[in-house]
């Protein structure tokens, strides 16, 4: 089957007042209809950056240095902002983080939903209003007739969510870009929304690319995973082999720090000791050796490439080479 998107060696900058700072290094990944892909890690590791990137919302300060978005075969990455205008919200949708800050407070919901359904489907007012009603009724919320001439204050977070959800699928999108969408929210409505994309996914063929830090959405929603630290990819592998076999320790990190139902009441759960480098002060070799549990001196001179460390599975990490265990002791200690 084709790639509905492909990101090939994606490396994006921001100007800043200390100069330019590479966010996003040499990011790969791939993505077929009707597929799941979810991209995890801590705040600050590049997942929102990367999505932004596909979208090319980077702002003034932001720019793609290198790399290619395949998008259906052509490279969003040389498109003008009129032909990615006629592709966002239409061919590519993304349902950002934070709802309240992607509603304008002084516009109806159905004014904010009928912009796009006018420009996308053509359709003239009555229709855009009924159409929006529908959508509005498809993401479950009650009352679709009077919650369209709300305005969004007047909503709850999950309504509001729901409202960004309906939005983004209006126009029957082929990729689905959804950043942390069931952040803040409690768990009956986190499953009312998982449950809506899936849906989505089933009836359509729409892929989703997923990103969050909650490892829980991820075995529920994916179908392979992208951990990200630092800027770059550290681990890639499809969702069961990645619970049952992650080979970086970061990831390993990060499942180890997921509350089991069976710990004890006075059990501690794990912790990553310290935080993601500054990207103006990235360590030299490997970007998790300052962290790292296992690090021996050739991860703090040599960054590991992503390499191969079983069937579809990579890992940026010496000791996850795909050897023996007494060929990966020669390869960490040279």
């Amino acid at each position: 089957m084709d790639h509905l998107l492909q990101v090939n060696h994606l490396q994006t900058a921001f100007r800043t007042d200390k100069g330019e700072v590479i966010s996003i290094d040499d990011v790969s990944f791939s993505l077929k209809p009707g597929e799941t892909i979810g991209i995890v890690g801590e705040s600050g590791c590049g997942k929102s950056v990367t999505s932004l990137s596909i979208m090319r919302l980077l702002g003034s300060k932001g720019r793609i240095r290198q790399g290619e978005i395949r998008f259906g075969g052509a490279d969003l990455t040389g498109m003008t902002e009129a032909q990615m205008r006629e592709i966002r919200g239409n061919e590519i949708s993304m349902i950002f983080q934070e709802p309240m800050t992607s509603l304008n407070p002084v516009f109806t919901i159905g004014h904010q939903m009928g912009e796009s359904i006018r420009l996308h489907l053509k359709m003239k007012p009555k229709e855009t209003r009924a159409y929006a009603i529908e959508m509005l009724k498809k993401v479950g919320i009650p009352r679709p007739e009077a919650i369209v001439d709300e305005y969004p204050h007047a909503l709850s977070g999950g309504m509001r969510q729901r409202v960004m959800i309906a939005m983004a699928l209006s126009c029957k999108p082929k990729l689905l870009i959804a950043d942390e969408p069931t952040t803040a929210l409690d768990v009956t409505i986190q499953a009312q929304i998982l449950e809506l994309m899936k849906k989505l996914r089933q009836d359509s063929g729409t892929a989703i690319m997923l990103i969050t830090h909650d490892l829980g959405v991820i075995a529920e929603m994916a179908d392979k995973v992208i951990v990200m630290y630092a800027g770059q990819v550290v681990e890639e592998t499809d969702v069961f082999t990645l619970f049952d076999e992650p080979k970086h320790p970061y990831t390993k990190g990060l499942m180890s720090s997921i509350p089991h139902i069976d710990s004890g009441m006075d059990e501690r759960l794990a912790s990553i000791p310290g935080t993601v480098p500054s990207l103006h002060q990235m360590p030299q070799g490997c970007r998790f050796h300052t962290r790292c549990p296992y690090a021996v001196e050739r991860c703090l001179q040599q960054a590991p490439p992503l390499m191969q460390s079983g069937a579809n599975h990579l890992a940026r990490c010496w000791l996850a080479e795909e050897h023996s265990p007494q060929e990966r002791k020669e390869a960490a200690y040279g």
